[in-house]
């Protein structure tokens, strides 16, 4: 079948798109740089002509609340109106799980910006579910990718601080995996959640990716701290007992991880 992967360049697009051609599909990237734009719509009208399924793992360029809003509100609508005039039969979104527990939050001014994100999650969430195209929404968990960027936004320097509550985060791999099996499937008319094989300490997770990069950088379980300074319940990162789970461990990833970085450390010198 033709299934087209808005966001297709991207990090789980990529892999999204080669794991769905190696099942003999065809699997079409979408993006800016592919000439289709799903804010103005650009392009969007040729690339669905003939698709059945639409797979949307693009993301706001800001976590900003009004321009978060504005991406997804905009996109999904153009989305949907481009594909059910295509005859999509199968709207596939890539989210975050714990959206709602984490757009709800009464927060302070300082965490306003990260729960915006989430809410502009949650409004794109509520137009797909209002939309005539069957659809599947997936909610992954954290990406062993994006470690680094947790203790960045965590960081004063020298010491990073976040919450020591229950993560199970995936690798990107896995999450292409889950969505390629999910988009060639029968709607779910409801959210899919997926996650890693394990559980972690969102201070562990941070301390393991770290020590595993040689990064100096001091982790502390502090309660106080939150994830990206938004308060978090013991469980508000980790997906229910459901839950579609990936094969690859952490420990695992992190030794490819360093080999991958040596070999290219080799080759450019």
């Amino acid at each position: 079948m033709k299934i087209v992967v808005i966001g297709g360049t991207g990090l789980i697009g990529s892999k999204l798109v080669n794991k769905l051609r190696e099942h003999g599909h065809e699997a079409v990237p979408a993006s800016p740089n592919s000439g289709v734009n799903i804010v103005t719509s650009e392009g969007l009208a040729e690339v669905l002509k003939g698709a059945s399924v639409v797979v949307d793992v693009s993301n706001s360029p800001s976590f900003e609340e009004t321009a978060a809003m504005n991406f997804f509100n905009t996109a999904t609508r153009n989305l949907i109106k481009y594909g059910q005039s295509a005859g999509v039969q199968h709207y596939v979104a890539l989210s975050v799980v714990g959206t709602d527990r984490l757009a709800e939050r009464r927060l302070s001014d300082a965490e306003k910006t990260i729960r915006g994100y989430f809410r502009a999650k949650l409004a794109q969430e509520k137009l797909i579910k209002e939309s005539s195209i069957p659809f599947s929404i997936v909610h992954a968990t954290q990406f062993f990718e994006f470690a680094k960027s947790i203790a960045d936004a965590s960081s004063d320097g020298t010491t990073i601080r976040v919450a020591p509550v229950l993560i199970q985060p995936m690798a990107a791999e896995d999450v292409a995996a889950a969505v390629g099996r999910i988009a060639v499937g029968s709607p779910a008319n409801g959210i899919v959640e997926i996650g890693g094989p394990e559980q972690f300490r969102l201070d562990e997770f941070i301390r393991l990716g770290l020590s595993a990069h040689n990064d100096p950088r001091k982790v502390v379980g502090d309660p106080a701290a939150g994830y990206f300074g938004v308060e978090v319940d013991e469980r508000t990162l980790v997906p229910g007992k459901d839950a579609r789970l990936g094969e690859i461990r952490f420990e695992t990833w992190l030794a490819q991880s360093a080999r991958s970085t040596v070999g290219a450390a080799d080759t450019s010198r």
